[in-house]
């Protein structure tokens, strides 16, 4: 008897997070980080205020293969702060592996391999919510109440006010 011949749904087409999953595996390991969570969720490990002011550089592990030290890159203005939570930071890494992987947390102002390569990604500073003036509110509303669409009146509105504040400023 014939077996009924697979189909594919996808119709040739891998998800993108398939193709680049060997790739990361491979780029990782090779800086010592087994687990690829601690990269690609690092703001879920250690929390987001951490993680605004440091990166993982690397994972060494020694000679006598008793624990590693995890590598942390960070600026020099927060390189105290980051030091009072080292111990905090080994016990987040290490709840993520599921083990005591970590023993020791190693910071840096520089990468290890040189200062091309390792430099702090700084995050903008939020910007700063404005309210519109009433009164152009209410100039953008004046312009767009001949409009019958609920919908397409408020996104007028809305335009006129960041067109009227521009024009301002």
């Amino acid at each position: 008897m014939k077996q009924p011949r697979h189909t594919s749904t996808t119709r040739g087409f891998s998800r993108a997070a398939t193709l680049l999953q060997p790739r990361i595996r491979k780029a990782s390991e090779e800086r010592g980080f087994a687990v690829t969570r601690l990269l690609t969720h690092w703001a879920e490990v250690v929390g987001d205020a951490t993680a605004q002011i440091a990166t993982p550089v690397n994972i060494s592990y020694g000679k006598g293969g008793m624990g590693a030290t995890l590598t942390l890159l960070t600026t020099g203005a927060q390189a105290p702060m980051l030091e009072m939570q080292k111990e905090q930071i080994r016990e987040k890494v290490n709840a993520c592996y599921g083990y005591r992987a970590i023993s020791r947390v190693r910071i840096t102002q520089t990468a290890p391999t040189g200062f091309v390569e390792g430099r702090v990604a700084f995050t903008a500073a939020p910007k700063p919510e404005t309210k519109p003036d009433p009164g152009v509110q209410s100039a953008a509303k004046a312009l767009s109440e001949d409009v019958k669409s609920d919908d397409l009146r408020a996104a007028l509105a809305a335009l006129g006010a960041n067109v009227l504040t521009k024009q301002k400023s």
